[in-house]
């Protein structure tokens, strides 16, 4: 049943500390359920990212690292939940601290969070909006874990998502989220997450990366992402979680979030299509991991601003964010920072552009279409108020120098507690974080081949043989010896076979 006026269906009259008495009362009564079945299926909705993130970084990674990708974004999924519900929502959500800077304890183990309204929109209560928030802090969690690939131990990076989720993340989602928070009370336009999600994740998997160190450099020499199936895999279930991450900002099944779906996919295809000419420009080929990469900088982009901007600004702001951070890749070579899957440039660099685009673009009509903020909320440059692109540009220098400060230093003192030493050894860099660090392994015959870094037939006067990977090398008199004895030559894909599977198979 819906309603005329503005704001919540029924006006809140709950007055004990969790909305009400569920024994005696319906905590129901204060909200609709559509608005409440909208965010539980987009809760489940943001779910689907975190995977999404674990296949998109194992398809860009090599096959030998390509398992613990997964196990990484999906480990952070763990010790984010466990962080959140004990102090995690209270620190960033709590109304009950007054700091500007973070919560208090007040919601200790989510006590006093039921049927109250939440914190973010009178439309739904209190426990299902820290449900809800909960996946986007997973979620950024997961994206930082991208940092340690193909050379960092997954336990040191663990405890530092337990670490960072504390300092970092609920800091900065406090900051502009909170009734609160300094940023929000600066009137810092931030609709979903340019700031707790993106700039957060780019700029302290941009630390976390600084702190490991690159990747042998013996190792990059013809590197490509080992499956882009995987990839577009990963992308395609992004984007599918996207749509609950963004529309699920309204908090209700109403009119902005409808529009903060269509400004997601805009932006998202006009991104796409600006990184995949941009690259054909220099291959004259077609990339799919460009196109990838042009819907995630475009998704990233709409996240602070789907919710504010009108359909034809996302037009502008797609071809902007794919030409920004399509060259923002390259930041990375200039900091000498190795940042594997390009977090910097297609979060960090990609929330920044959307942030900025509020303060210029943002419309008071389409922040009114969830009938709440009707008349509450300015918008930008549209409105002539023109102070936010200043009030943005002040949240986004604040937001990238906290984060990555704050992270490389959280990463710092973590490495140097014994035992949690946050780059693997040479050795396991070689062999790859499957066998190092898992004991399994994403496909089947690098375990047939693990104890053997190449395969590759060795020229006569060489002496040397260069793996398939193009990253290890290995004397031909110790490697023939073995192969001889145990194995079948390559065939013409590089694998090998166990003599005893070959003569098995002949008397099948």
């Amino acid at each position: 049943m819906s309603y005329s006026h503005v704001g919540a269906p029924t006006v809140f009259n709950g007055t004990l500390p969790n909305g009400g008495d569920s024994t005696t009362t319906n905590l129901n009564q204060w909200y609709q359920s559509g608005d409440q079945a909208y965010i539980i299926m987009c809760s489940c909705m943001v779910l689907v990212m975190i995977p999404g993130i674990g296949f998109l970084y194992s398809g860009l990674a090599r096959r030998k690292s390509a398992l613990s990708m997964i196990w990484a974004a999906l480990g952070s999924f763990s010790i984010v939940t466990i962080q959140w519900y004990f102090w995690g929502y209270s620190l960033a959500f709590s109304t009950s601290g007054t700091s500007g800077f973070i919560g208090d304890l007040g919601h200790l183990g989510l006590m006093k969070t039921l049927g109250n309204p939440s914190p973010g929109s009178p439309l739904i209560p209190e426990l299902l909006y820290a449900f809800y928030q909960m996946m986007f802090a997973a979620t950024t969690g997961a994206i930082v874990t991208g940092a340690i690939a193909e050379r960092g131990r997954l336990i040191p990076m663990m405890v530092f998502i337990f670490c960072w989720a504390t300092l970092v993340y609920c800091p900065i989602a406090y900051w502009v989220w909170n009734p609160n928070g300094w940023a929000f009370k600066y009137g810092v336009m931030d609709y979903a997450g340019g700031g707790p999600v993106e700039i957060c994740s780019g700029a302290s998997a941009f630390a976390y990366s600084a702190m490991l160190g690159r990747r042998q450099q013996k190792m990059m020499l013809n590197f490509r992402p080992h499956n882009v199936s995987l990839v577009t895999l990963g992308t395609i279930l992004l984007w599918f979680g996207w749509l609950g991450f963004n529309g699920g900002s309204a908090f209700g099944a109403n009119l902005r979030a409808v529009m903060a779906c269509w400004n997601s996919c805009i932006t998202a295809m006009m991104a796409a299509i600006t990184w995949c000419v941009l690259d054909f420009r220099l291959a004259k080929k077609w990339s799919m991991v460009g196109w990838c990469s042009g819907v995630i900088s475009g998704l990233v982009a709409a996240t602070p601003a789907s919710g504010f901007i009108p359909p034809w600004a996302s037009i502008i702001l797609g071809i902007t964010v794919g030409i920004v951070s399509n060259f923002a890749t390259k930041i990375k070579y200039w900091c000498h920072i190795d940042d594997s899957m390009d977090n910097l440039a297609e979060h960090g660099i990609a929330g920044m552009v959307g942030l900025l685009f509020n303060g210029i673009f943002a419309a008071d009509y389409i922040i009114g279409l969830d009938g709440v903020s009707t008349g509450l909320i300015n918008g930008g440059g549209l409105n002539n108020n023109w102070k936010q692109v200043y009030i943005q540009l002040a949240y986004i220098v604040a937001c990238t120098a906290y984060c990555f400060v704050m992270s490389a230093m959280i990463a710092l003192l973590i490495n140097f507690v014994p035992g949690l030493q946050l780059r693997a050894s040479e050795e396991a860099e070689l062999l790859g974080m499957d066998d190092d660090q898992m004991g399994e392994f994403a496909y089947d015959y690098v375990e047939v081949r693990r104890d053997y870094l190449a395969w590759t037939p060795a020229s006569e006067d060489s002496g040397v043989i260069i793996g398939i990977d193009g990253d290890s090398k290995m004397t031909n008199d110790s490697l023939r010896l073995r192969q001889a004895s145990n194995f079948s030559a390559p065939d013409a894909s590089g694998l090998v076979t166990p003599k005893k599977e070959l003569e098995s198979e002949k008397a099948r």
